[in-house]
């Protein structure tokens, strides 16, 4: 896999990425994961302006979200729905079909995640699956000790993650819900490629423990080592734990002609 630290605005570069792969597509549809969260706030708001510009369209491409809260309807505005309408879908032109997110009202949660399962085989896999990295390095809501050939499932949310989502809900983590649906740590794996995003220290722990420690369950974040094509793309701050040693290799790497970005390729 690769790292790039770069000093960029995360959210534009990722858009320009996708942009450059959908332009680069070899089929119709074009499938995309995409996550929610604060980081892909910026990217979504340039794929909007890519779009609003003439410059890319969604008239060709399918979408699969990779999580939603169990219990919220969709019109709840901490609903992984509402956040998608708002920061993107209401401002492409995408097709409503085109569009799948996992229903946390669904009376049977089970078949809804084995349906899910069954829409992406349908649409033929996921070619780009964008994503975050948690604190404790949860992989969508995938969190520690998650079997790295797991797929859309139920999942019981951790108290981290409640308390790092409880700004959400009016910083009460009792508000939180306590479950979610996700798709799977191999379900993300089957993509022919993915992009990761981590922003800030308190990202720091994880990105280190992908980059220098050894791929365990414990952190799911590190299942991205096992990817022929996975990338993950970080700011300065989340690369701050990184080792004096790696800091060395990362300093005597060359970057790319005309850019700011440092890349490291991680075995």
């Amino acid at each position: 896999m690769k790292l790039i630290i770069t000093k960029h605005n995360l959210g534009l570069w990722a858009a320009s990425y996708i942009r450059a792969r959908w332009t680069a597509r070899t089929k119709d549809p074009f499938v995309l994961g995409l996550p929610t969260g604060g980081t892909v706030v910026d990217m979504y708001a340039a794929l909007a302006a890519l779009v609003k510009n003439g410059k890319m369209s969604f008239k060709n491409i399918v979408t699969f979200n990779m999580d939603e809260y169990v219990g919220l309807a969709p019109d709840n505005e901490q609903s992984y729905h509402y956040y998608m309408k708002h920061h993107l879908f209401d401002q492409v032109d995408i097709s409503p079909r085109n569009i799948h997110i996992l229903d946390g009202q669904a009376e049977d949660l089970t078949g809804q995640c084995a349906a899910y399962e069954e829409a992406i085989k349908q649409a033929g896999g996921v070619d780009l699956f964008l994503g975050g990295v948690g604190r404790n390095g949860h992989l969508a809501f995938n969190e520690p000790n998650s079997p790295f050939d797991s797929r859309t499932r139920v999942m019981e949310l951790t108290e981290s993650t409640r308390q790092a989502n409880a700004r959400f809900f009016h910083n009460d983590p009792f508000q939180v819900p306590a479950k979610a649906l996700t798709v799977g740590i191999g379900t993300v794996l089957e993509s022919r490629e993915l992009l990761f995003l981590a922003s800030g220290r308190q990202k720091a722990e994880a990105v280190a423990r992908l980059a220098q420690g050894p791929i365990t369950e414990k952190w799911p974040i590190t299942a991205l080592k096992t990817h022929p094509r996975a990338t993950l793309l970080v700011d300065p701050e989340a690369a701050s734990a990184l080792t004096a040693d790696m800091k060395e290799q990362i300093g005597q790497t060359r970057p790319a002609q005309n850019s700011q970005d440092l890349i490291l390729t991680i075995e």
